[in-house]
């Protein structure tokens, strides 16, 4: 009787060992935080689907070391307190990594709330000198504002203007002013100098004609926007009517090319605007990356969205290769450089990476680079 119990005992614990090792096993969680419901969603909506999109193949290609990757999405709103929030809902969720935020105002929000909970995490797009050069949690992909303004006011100035106006969004300042500032400091390095500078608060009831007025009053002969898509479509509508043939520019934040032109209809054709990646790259990983997006999304994709393919790609990369109990920040600095679609991203002690940009402008609709 005995031999026949302890024999139905071995029994039922050889079934448990088998069933568990038939069971699928845990889920790699990856957090991702973004603005989806703000004015300025299409920018988080962009980094959404680039992310996705890398997901969804990592998935199809087996997950990490057979790990399938389940990712955990929040709205950070593009407001402090729903940032703050959607933070710290992540944090408890005890995610590998976070990707996000996409812009330099959330950043400042969410990193001690990171830091303190000894989350790393990593951005497509920050671009934020506010954060370049710290030893933190926090890895990013993008070139600093400083990098793309200097170069911005090299094509700016190489293409004519002397005296520029510069209208910028106040509320994302970790940005605009850290972007406004480099632009300016090498225009008048170059001969140039910046005539006015109107900032507002991104709102639906913000006046952009009294923005533009504001500018047009010390007669610049350019005028740039530092601002969402959306704001710098009504920017760019304000400007033609109230000074027609004056060139129009744009920072990389307004960079969703389809969403601008789509947004901004006619006033924004002629427009210059600074780019994350080679429109006119030929090689096979970028085509490739081109049609997978459209396929998906049924559109083309955005400077935003490559960035953050190419996060997500990285991340991926240091999970293959990290040993057990190596914590992602260790890993992610360990086992670089790692291979983008276009530009090798390669981090520094500090978790800093830079991106070469470059530019296009607005034809009939579409984006043509010019160098």
């Amino acid at each position: 009787m005995a031999t026949h119990k302890s024999w139905l005992i071995l029994h039922a614990i050889g079934l448990a060992v088998f069933l568990s090792s038939c069971s699928p096993a845990e889920p790699i969680r990856i957090g991702l935080l973004a603005g989806l419901s703000d004015r300025g969603s299409d920018f988080g909506e962009s980094v959404r689907n680039g992310v996705i999109l890398a997901v969804e193949q990592q998935n199809l290609a087996g997950g990490i070391n057979g790990r399938k990757i389940e990712l955990l999405v929040r709205d950070d709103g593009q407001d402090k307190a729903m940032a703050a929030k959607a933070a710290q809902e992540l944090i408890a969720l005890r995610p590998d990594i976070i990707i996000g935020p996409v812009t330099s105002s959330m950043a400042a929000v969410v990193l001690p709330l990171m830091d303190r909970a000894g989350q790393t995490f990593i951005s497509p797009t920050v671009a934020s000198t506010d954060f370049h050069g710290k030893d933190d949690n926090f890895f990013r992909v993008n070139c600093t504002t400083r990098e793309a303004a200097i170069q911005h006011a090299k094509v700016l100035f190489e293409r004519g203007p002397r005296h520029v106006g510069l209208a910028f969004d106040a509320s994302n300042l970790p940005f605009s002013d850290t972007w406004v500032k480099a632009f300016a400091s090498e225009f008048e390095k170059l001969g140039g100098r910046v005539s006015g500078s109107a900032g507002f608060e991104s709102a639906a009831s913000t006046s952009f004609s009294d923005v533009i007025k504001r500018l047009l009053v010390k007669k610049p002969d350019a005028l740039i926007f530092v601002a969402s898509t959306l704001d710098t479509a009504r920017l760019a509508q304000q400007a033609r009517r109230l000074a027609p043939g004056l060139p129009l520019s744009s920072s990389e934040w307004a960079a969703s090319a389809e969403a601008l032109s789509e947004m901004g209809g006619s006033a924004v054709e002629g427009m210059l605007m600074t780019h994350a990646y080679n429109r006119d790259d030929a090689r096979a990983a970028y085509q490739e990356f081109r049609k997978a997006f459209k396929n998906r999304f049924q559109r083309e994709f955005g400077s935003f969205s490559l960035l953050a393919y190419d996060s997500a790609n990285v991340v991926f990369a240091a999970m293959k290769q990290r040993s057990q109990g190596e914590d992602m920040k260790q890993a992610l600095l360990k086992y670089g450089p790692y291979q983008g679609v276009q530009q090798e991203i390669r981090f520094d002690a500090n978790g800093d990476a830079t991106r070469q940009v470059y530019f296009t402008e607005i034809r009939n609709g579409d984006l043509f680079q010019i160098q």
